[in-house]
């Protein structure tokens, strides 16, 4: 396989003469390069009007490679053929590379070229570019290449302190300024040495610095180091060459250095990789007009008074700063407001605005910043936000982020997590890259006071005031989000609907009489049954129990390593009527009673294996309670009084107590109304546990 690399544009603020001058110094032999031992001139030519110069050497290097390789090879030293050819009237100096010892073997090319500035004549460019082509090398061939790829890097660093060395050197002699070649006279010599003779100029004030390039200057090395960091050679040059492949099948037109370089970090500079997912996201970029979206997208004002974020100045590293106080924000409400489209849209927003803060801040720091920070208040977090369309949104999110914003998370802080947060950390954390997972801080209740907290990341002044700070976080308190400000009953339906037909959730019938109930085989204590149903008619009693023995067989349905009894939307009694409360089975949750147009979810951490039954049953009037559970033989008489019937839509999932990320001693449940929302909405704590005979 061939590799080739390239490294970014060097930039000097001498004239090609001097810069020349200073090169040829470095024959026969340079200090400053211990691995070159020798060269010899070999063959030497000049246009008859002197303004073209082809010198060819051989140049012996000492890699530094183990002794053993060396032997294996019965090598001391590599031979190399180098083809300057130094164009005066053009002013360029092109330098090929090619290696002589082990050709037929291993074919390694370079190429450098010294030219003028395309924008100013008194500025010299150096370029250099390389490939590698090992075919064979005695079963070596791995350590063969990165031997060369680290001679490469080195040879790169090495080249601008040779340059100022010799320069420094020809400063000493009293040489700051040779005049540039002109056609000779007939009675004038033309020289040998590669530069035209000429009286040498003392300049008072010393030689000149090498360019520190502007941001518009995308030519300098030091621009890399400047806007984007400290890269390697090799990183370097995959960042030339995709910058490159982009102008070229782009008709010119690259995204910034900043993004490309993000894609190339993320794929550890796999330049085939990188390509593919930036091409992949330029695309997504365009088909959703997202370059235009800060000047053209007009936020919801729904968005503007309810989404608890926003930007709030920077963290001690200078990274711009943004707060979500997710345990504040109505997720369900929103979406039942507006739609996913519309927050989809918001934090790709969010992100864009990020990008342009780095910018900034890359300008006012002086140094390269390109990532943010990101502080996440979870208090007040609960069941509610693990509604399954929520999630589901949630989960698209962190797709979208993943894909197309990679590694523009510098460090992201959660505070105050609940018990619950194990459970929802265990169903986003897959979909997040694994490098970003190692840039969350989890602190719980407020751990983020004491030592290695906030303060250490964020300046005291500049810590909301939510969280002990002295600085005031203008963001919205977010809130319930009103029913008024709902979406229409029939775009709601449209959208439950939906959820059926793309099986997120299952329907359910309830009959005065004839509860609907679920069976799920728990194979390992610990586990999490988590629910999430909505009541669209009628009002239902939600109870669980646990028996070690079957259900009444069933249909079943594997999820992992729990079985479910899959029931349809009309379901058998599961619980046997000869069986005895206490003896037989045992209730593990007490009865919540759910109202028509409530949504309720909830989770119950499994003590025992065996089997749990979620039951729903028919709720007739508000003194009913769990225990009077009646079962009515005539069940076919009720089914058919239409007021008698109650209708759910639910999701249920079950946690393996291995993929719980934590440790939970409980966890809450909360229910509140999808359609009949409003601020009598109510988050109760429902999770109990209690041990019987029948364990």
């Amino acid at each position: 396989m061939v590799r080739e690399y390239q490294s970014p544009v060097r930039v000097y603020k001498h004239p090609f003469e001097l810069i020349i001058a200073a090169y040829n110094k470095r024959f026969p032999k340079c200090p400053l390069i211990p691995v070159f031992v020798d060269s010899e001139i070999i063959s030497e030519s000049q246009s008859q009007d002197g303004s073209t110069l082809v010198i060819e050497r051989r140049c012996t290097i000492d890699i530094d490679a183990p002794r053993l390789l060396k032997r294996i090879a019965g090598v001391d030293y590599l031979y190399f053929i180098q083809k300057n050819t130094l164009n005066r009237r053009e002013r360029t100096l092109i330098i090929e590379v090619q290696n002589e010892t082990f050709s037929n073997r291993v074919i390694s090319c370079e190429c450098c070229k010294y030219t003028v500035h395309p924008e100013n004549e008194e500025w010299t460019c150096f370029k250099q570019t390389a490939s590698l082509d090992v075919k064979s090398f005695f079963g070596f061939e791995g350590l063969a290449e990165k031997i060369a790829m680290k001679q490469y890097a080195n040879s790169i660093e090495k080249g601008k302190e040779i340059i100022q060395y010799h320069l420094a050197e020809l400063e000493k002699e009293g040489i700051t300024y040779i005049p540039r070649w002109a056609v000779p006279s007939p009675t004038q010599a033309v020289p040998g040495n590669g530069v035209q003779d000429a009286p040498a100029v003392y300049d008072e004030d010393g030689p000149a610095e090498i360019a520190t390039a502007s941001p518009v200057d995308k030519l300098d090395a030091d621009y890399i180091r400047r806007y984007l960091g400290d890269l390697t050679p090799l990183q370097e040059s995959c960042l030339i060459r995709l910058r490159q492949w982009l102008q070229e099948t782009n008709k010119g037109k690259c995204p910034k250095d900043q993004h490309v370089l993000r894609f190339l970090i993320a794929t550890d500079f796999n330049f085939d990789k990188a390509r593919e997912l930036l091409c992949q996201s330029l695309t997504w970029r365009k088909q959703h007009q997202v370059d235009f979206l800060l000047d053209s997208w007009l936020r919801p004002q729904l968005l503007q008074d309810y989404y608890c974020g926003g930007w709030h100045h920077n963290d001690r590293d200078g990274r711009p700063l943004y707060v979500l106080r997710l345990g504040h924000m109505d997720t369900k409400g929103l979406m039942r407001a507006l739609t996913e489209e519309v927050l989809v849209r918001q934090v790709v927003a969010v992100n864009e605005e990020g990008l342009r803060r780095c910018e900034e801040n890359t300008a006012v720091f002086g140094r390269p910043i390109w990532c943010w920070t990101c502080l996440v208040d979870l208090e007040g977090l609960n069941m509610r936000h693990l509604w399954r369309p929520g999630l589901k949104a949630l989960l698209r999110i962190i797709e979208v982020v993943e894909a197309n914003y990679p590694e523009t998370l510098g460090r992201l802080f959660m505070l105050k997590a609940p018990r619950l947060f194990p459970v929802l950390w265990t169903l986003v954390s897959p979909l997040i890259n694994e490098n970003t997972r190692k840039k969350f801080l989890v602190y719980a209740a407020n751990d983020y006071k004491g030592p290695g907290g906030l303060v250490d990341y964020i300046d005291q002044a500049f810590l909301p005031d939510f969280l002990g700070g002295d600085c005031v976080c203008d963001i919205p308190e977010g809130g319930l989000v009103p029913k008024s400000l709902y979406r229409t009953a029939e775009e709601l339906e449209i959208e439950d609907n939906r959820l059926l037909t793309e099986s997120i959730y299952k329907s359910g019938s309830i009959f005065k009489g004839a509860p609907y109930e679920i069976s799920i085989e728990i194979v390992e204590a610990s586990s999490v049954i988590t629910w999430d149903f909505d009541v669209s008619k009628g009002d239902v009693l939600f109870c669980i129990y646990h028996s070690k023995r079957a259900p009444r067989p069933s249909k079943k349905d594997a999820l992992g390593a729990h079985g479910f009894t899959s029931l349809g939307s009309v379901s058998p009694q599961l619980l046997d009527k000869s069986w005895v409360l206490g003896q037989d089975y045992s209730r593990v949750e007490k009865a919540l009673a759910c109202r028509e147009g409530e949504s309720v979810q909830g989770s119950h951490i499994t003590r025992w294996p065996g089997y749990y039954i979620l039951q729903w049953c028919f709720h007739s009037a508000p003194a009913a309670s769990a225990s009077s559970l009646s079962y009515v033989d005539d069940v076919l008489a009720s089914l058919q009084v239409s007021s008698h019937k109650c209708k759910i839509m639910y999701y249920i999932e079950v946690l393996a107590s291995q993929d719980i990320r934590g440790s939970m001693t409980s966890l809450e449940s909360s229910h509140s109304g999808f359609s009949q929302l409003s601020t009598s909405t109510t988050l109760s704590s429902q999770s109990h546990t209690s041990s019987t005979a029948s364990r």
